[in-house]
């Protein structure tokens, strides 16, 4: 027992068992708050999920029904189909132009030039505005009707600037896929600007702890401001690419309609089996969207040791 002992101090006196001690340190209040406050609810969700709930005087009546609130989810209900897809495909089209967005912006706020401090806080306004009683009073009739009167008076310029954005791109050889990819960008250029304001934050920090020494060796070797770009800013940063790809499906899926369904069905119409069954379903297929991005990014991020 005391080799035992000896051998976890002499551990912890590493580099390695001072990083493993710190990481756990660092990851315990989330894993308690986890074990205390989230299990249980968890738990009790997929419970219901699987029943039939029926409130009567003595309480929560629940009967075992299999997966029958899946399959109505699924096959019956065709408002969670719908908001479910169009979920999944907002989040594949939005977090690739998020990223590269927030990266391209962070780059630019990075370098010297007058009022440097007044545009970073421009583009990080969005996050402050979505936030608080300014998000509430989006959801008001006043804010509403300006907000349909602006989308129908720039609808007519968005779509000619997409159209004539389409037209060169098609001329020069672009290809077809990635041409309705940029042109459906364009029309969601206020949801691309909105929601990369933590990103550009992230990409900014990061990109400020590079050495300024390595830039002026590349500098001094020849090499070009796009040669730096990909050849030191991109590898250095591409940790925070993963991280920021994480944060921003994550905030899709906070910011999605199907969450707003899910909450209806289950505190307006008292259909709580069903509605843990969608949230099931939803939580699965954001799961796999991000074990997917994560495993093929992953493979392509620098760690610098």
């Amino acid at each position: 027992m005391m080799n035992v002992l000896k051998k976890m101090g002499m551990s912890i006196r590493t580099y390695e068992g001072q990083k493993v001690l710190w990481g756990i340190l660092f990851v315990s209040p989330w894993l308690l708050g986890f074990v205390f406050f989230f299990l249980i609810p968890l738990l009790t969700s997929l419970q219901y999920s699987f029943s039939n709930i029926e409130a009567s005087s003595e309480g929560l009546q629940m009967t075992f029904v299999g997966f029958a609130n899946f399959i109505e989810a699924l096959t019956v209900n065709t408002n969670f189909n719908r908001q479910l897809i169009e979920s999944m495909m907002d989040i594949v089209i939005n977090v690739p132009l998020i990223i590269i967005f927030s990266l391209f912006i962070a780059v630019i706020l990075n370098q010297k030039f007058f009022g440097r401090s007044l545009t970073r806080a421009i583009f990080f306004l969005p996050v402050i505005l979505a936030s608080g009683v300014i998000l509430t009073l989006e959801s008001t009739s006043l804010v509403q009707e300006i907000n349909q009167q602006n989308a129908a008076s720039g609808g007519l310029a968005n779509a000619l600037g997409a159209f004539e954005l389409e037209r060169i791109m098609l001329r020069a050889g672009v290809n077809e896929f990635i041409v309705s990819y940029l042109t459906g960008a364009v029309g969601r250029i206020y949801e691309i600007v909105s929601q990369s304001g933590v990103q550009i934050l992230i990409f900014l920090a990061g990109i400020q702890t590079i050495s300024p020494q390595i830039y002026e060796a590349a500098k001094m070797e020849g090499a070009t401001g796009y040669e730096a770009f990909w050849k030191i800013t991109l590898p250095m940063v591409s940790p925070l690419i993963l991280v920021n790809m994480v944060y921003t499906i994550i905030d899709s899926f906070t910011r999605s309609p199907v969450t707003d369904l899910i909450l209806s069905t289950g505190f307006d119409n008292f259909n709580f089996g069903l509605s843990s069954a969608m949230a099931w379903l939803y939580f699965v297929s954001i799961m796999l969207i991000l074990l997917i991005s994560t495993y093929f990014i992953s493979k392509k991020v620098f760690y610098q040791e």
